[in-house]
C-alpha cells in the first residue's frame, strides 16, 4: 500500500510514494488469532484498514476462503463487510455519541437490510449486551453516560452483530487502563472460544499479543521481518529488530531486570518515502554485512512455521527471557 506524496499549489504532481506496506504476505488460519506488532508508524494500521477494503491496495492481492475480495465490488463486496468487522482503538470517537446504545446495535442490522422486525431486533440486541457483559438497560444509554471499558465492549457487540468470521482489533485495548484490559482481553477469548472467531490482533503491548495470540509477526518500516508461533518467537527471537523491540520490554522480576542487557538501536527510523536500499533494518541493524544493502533478504525458515527476513537471523545472539502475558 503505497501513498502518493504531492506537491504544488496550483498543479499538483506526484513527488515520491509513502511505502506504508510493502511486499508483506502472511496468513490467518481460521479460530486463531494472528498478533502484528510493531513500533509506530510501521504500517500495521494500514494493512488493517487495506484487510477491511477501507482503502484500495496499491497492488497485491487478499484472498477470504480462497477468493480475491481486492476485486469485489457490488454485492458481494456488501456480503464480505459482513464477515469481517473491525474493534476499534478509540472507545470514545469509534461510537456516534447523538445514538443511543440500541441505536447503534440496530444500526448494522438496518445497514444490511436484515430483515427482521423491532421485536427480534431488540431480542438480538439484548443478547449481544448479554455475551459482552453489560446490562440490558445501558441499550437506553448514550455513549458519554459510559465508562471506557463498558464503552467498548459496546465496540466488541457491534463487531458481532453481522456474526462476521474475521475480527480486526486495531489496538482494541490500548486506550484502556491496566485492569479493564485484562477483561477485555479475557472477553475476547471467552467470545472466540464460544463462536469460532478469528482475530487480526494489533497491539503494542507485547504481554497481551503473547497471551491472546497463537501466531505473531513482527513489522519494520512497512515490511514483515519475522513471523512465527508465538512462544517460539517470544523465547527464540531470531530478527535483530524483534530482539531489540523485546529487549525494551521490563521484565518485572528484578533478578531476571538485572541480569538482562538492553540492545539499543543506533539511528533513528528511516523514511518510508525514501527506505533504504535492501534490507530496510540494515543501517540500524548490530549484525549488518555489505550483502544486506543490496537486496531484500528473503524470509527464511528457521523452525517449522517460523521465517525470518534476515540473512544472518539468530547470529551471535542470545535468546530474551519470555515475556509474560497478561494476568486473566
Amino acid at each position: 500500500m503505497h501513498f502518493p506524496v504531492l506537491r504544488g499549489q496550483f498543479f499538483r504532481r506526484e513527488v515520491g510514494r509513502v511505502r506504508a506496506v510493502d511486499g508483506v504476505s502472511f496468513e490467518i488460519r481460521r479460530g486463531e488469532t494472528f498478533g502484528l506488532v510493531g513500533e509506530s508508524g510501521c504500517g500495521k494500521t494500514t494493512i488493517a484498514r487495506t484487510l477491511l477494503k477501507l482503502v484500495e491496495p496499491t497492488a497485491g492481492t487478499i484472498h477470504v476462503d480462497g477468493e480475491d475480495v481486492t476485486r469485489l465490488a457490488g454485492r458481494p463486496l456488501r456480503r464480505f463487510r459482513r464477515r469481517v468487522q473491525a474493534i476499534f482503538q478509540d472507545p470514545y470517537s469509534s461510537l456516534n455519541p447523538r445514538m443511543t446504545v440500541g441505536d447503534i446495535l440496530a444500526e448494522p442490522f438496518i445497514v444490511h437490510d436484515i430483515a427482521i422486525d423491532r421485536a427480534a431486533r431488540e431480542r438480538e440486541i439484548h443478547h449481544l449486551l448479554d455475551v459482552c457483559g453489560l446490562p440490558r438497560r445501558i441499550a437506553r444509554r448514550y455513549p458519554h453516560e459510559m465508562s471506557g471499558g463498558q464503552r467498548q465492549r459496546v465496540g466488541i457487540a457491534r463487531a458481532l452483530a453481522l456474526k462476521p468470521d474475521l475480527i480486526v482489533c486495531d489496538e482494541a485495548v490500548s486506550a484502556l487502563d491496566v485492569s479493564v484490559q485484562a477483561q477485555i482481553v479475557n472477553l475476547l477469548e471467552e467470545l472466540q472460544k464460544a463462536f469460532g472467531l478469528t482475530y487480526l490482533f494489533i497491539a503494542h503491548d507485547l504481554g497481551v499479543v503473547r497471551h491472546l495470540c497463537r501466531r505473531v509477526g513482527v513489522m519494520y518500516l512497512g515490511r514483515l521481518v519475522e513471523q512465527g508461533d508465538a512462544d517460539a518467537l517470544f523465547d527464540r527471537p531470531a530478527h535483530p529488530y524483534t530482539r531489540a523491540l523485546l529487549s525494551a520490554v521490563p521484565v518485572p522480576d528484578p533478578a531476571i531486570e538485572s541480569g538482562r542487557a538492553p540492545e539499543p538501536l543506533k539511528g533513528e527510523v528511516p523514511s518510508p518515502v525514501d527506505p533504504p536500499a535492501g534490507c530496510v533494518f540494515h543501517p540500524r541493524c548490530p549484525i549488518a554485512v555489505a550483502a544486506c544493502s543490496t537486496a531484500p533478504p528473503p524470509p527464511r525458515a528457521l523452525a517449522r512455521d517460523h521465517f525470518a527476513a534476515c540473512i544472518r537471523a539468530g547470529a551471535d545472539h542470545p535468546s530474551h527471557p519470555a515475556i509474560e502475558g497478561a494476568a486473566p
